[in-house]
């Protein structure tokens, strides 16, 4: 047990019986008021999140409300199984091909959309499937299924250390570069065995994609090319690697390491990416409760809630939630540079902060999150409470400060069961106008017989520096990426 360990440790102990305490800490002189560290990096505190659960029910931060009637299925998302047969399929997380600068991109008169489908029978069946229809045509049954992207054998094609594990392939982004590319970043999931030590790795990774038109109709993928591993935690000291991760065998332990952003600034290329901190960055641990950065600036406020937390269920929770945005620098051939400290951490409140979203709009830079209320550690907040928080920066590097005071920009609460549930939401900068089109999917995985998960009505966005607001009677079409203003 290390200093600070202890303290923490003694400081329970004052708290939970109304005693006093004083000892050192690895910094020094750590009392009753614990001690404040914040790495460099910007939080996502508990105070923020206790707070955001009064702007719950405020239009400008609701989704809108769907008409469950009018819902589609993609109904090009369907592929023949191994006997013949067709399966409908259902598609969830989705990312545009876009441009540097995040608006939507344009391949020869199409619009292009890259997602997990899969069959929704196996919850294993989860591959990146290219989704394009001409631009202009909004209506959800414009979309045409290309197929997969990546045939099963690619992984084993490239020389790679990492790619011959891969099981699955989860989300992540798309690049239209100026040589006329399409670049995709993705992630590879691995395996699951412990009896082989293998813990699901989670590798940030990248391809060029193929893509030529047939006809004057459609698109088709041609194979890929450049299939390369880029980076997954390093030495597991800035983000937690997945040997870190699983070294006691806690399996209570959410690793994350995935959904990998591009973004440039300053002629540099960067990933953003949904990751947990590493061991020089607050790590996890029991020790992380005691910490006041995690809380917030009031000093009553922390000592309540550390109170509340000692005597709660989500106490082990709390001590294991390290979530983090990622950050590293990659090279013009798109291999990893360096790494760079996380952009935002939510140590103590999730494990879990998905999908970043991150653009540079009238010289500011935008952070967008997904996150759920089932894998948070804040009272008040349940299990169907679902957000897409917000966060802004004069700089790429932070801080990065929440919109709307405590970073709610969506929230949802939605019995799973109703079909007009919907998750994963992300922010599209658009060319010709100042709203913002936001994107999700929409039903649950294999919940009903003839729904299928589908690209929800997107909606637009009002944002303006710290403040944003959802635009009312601002509905557009299932899946529609672009708005002119019209």
């Amino acid at each position: 047990m290390n200093v600070r360990q202890f303290a923490a440790v003694s400081l329970s102990a004052a708290i939970l019986f109304g005693g006093s305490f004083t000892s050192a800490s690895a910094k020094g002189g750590a009392d009753e008021k614990g001690y404040k560290e914040t790495y460099g990096t910007s939080q996502i505190t508990r105070q923020d999140m206790k707070d955001m659960i009064n702007q719950h029910g405020d239009d400008k931060f609701t989704v809108p409300s769907f008409d469950a009637s009018t819902i589609k299925n993609v109904e090009s998302a369907t592929k023949t199984d191994e006997n013949g047969n067709k399966i409908k399929m259902d598609v969830w997380d989705t990312w545009p091909l876009q441009n540097a600068d995040g608006t939507v991109a344009e391949y020869k008169g199409y619009q292009i959309v890259f997602g997990l489908a899969g069959d929704p029978k196996n919850p294993n069946d989860t591959f990146i499937y290219m989704f394009y229809k001409k631009a202009g045509d909004d209506s959800i049954d414009a979309w045409k299924n290309a197929g997969r992207v990546f045939d099963d054998e690619d992984k084993n094609k490239a020389d790679d250390k990492y790619l011959p594990g891969q099981l699955e392939e989860w989300s992540g982004s798309a690049l239209f570069t100026d040589d006329g590319e399409i670049r995709l970043f993705y992630t590879n999931r691995g395996d699951f065995d412990e009896s082989k030590e293998l813990f699901g790795r989670q590798t940030l990774t990248t391809a060029q994609v193929n893509v030529s038109e047939k006809g004057d109709k459609d698109l088709q993928v041609d194979g890929i090319e450049d299939h390369k591993s880029i980076f997954n935690g390093g030495d597991g000291k800035t983000y937690e690697n997945v040997e870190k991760a699983f070294e006691d065998r806690n399996f209570n332990n959410n690793h994350t390491f995935r959904d990998p952003h591009y973004i440039e600034d300053k002629g540099h290329k960067y990933l953003v990416f949904e990751a947990n901190t590493g061991t020089e960055y607050g790590y996890s641990g029991e020790d992380n409760l005691y910490n006041r950065a995690y809380y917030g600036k009031s000093m009553k406020f922390f000592r309540d809630e550390l109170k509340n937390l000692q005597n709660s269920p989500k106490k082990e929770t709390a001590e294991l939630a390290n979530g983090a945005m990622g950050i590293i620098e990659i090279n013009d051939d798109y291999t990893f540079k360096k790494e760079k400290k996380p952009l935002l951490v939510s140590n103590t409140v999730t494990d879990e902060i998905e999908r970043p979203n991150i653009f540079k709009k009238d010289g500011k830079f935008y952070l967008f999150t997904s996150a759920r209320g089932s894998k948070m550690t804040i009272d008040g907040i349940d299990d169907e409470d679902i957000y897409m928080l917000g966060y802004v920066s004069n700089s790429l590097d932070g801080p990065f400060k929440p919109m709307n005071k405590t970073g709610i920009v969506l929230h949802q609460d939605l019995d799973p069961n109703d079909i007009t549930w919907n998750y994963a939401h992300y922010v599209i900068p658009q060319e010709k106008s100042d709203k913002f089109v936001v994107t999700s999917y929409m039903t649950n995985r294999g919940y009903f017989a003839d729904h299928k998960s589908t690209f929800a009505p997107s909606f637009l966005l009002d944002i303006k520096n710290k403040k944003s607001s959802v635009v009312k009677d601002g509905t557009l079409e299932q899946g529609q990426i672009t708005y002119d203003g019209k």
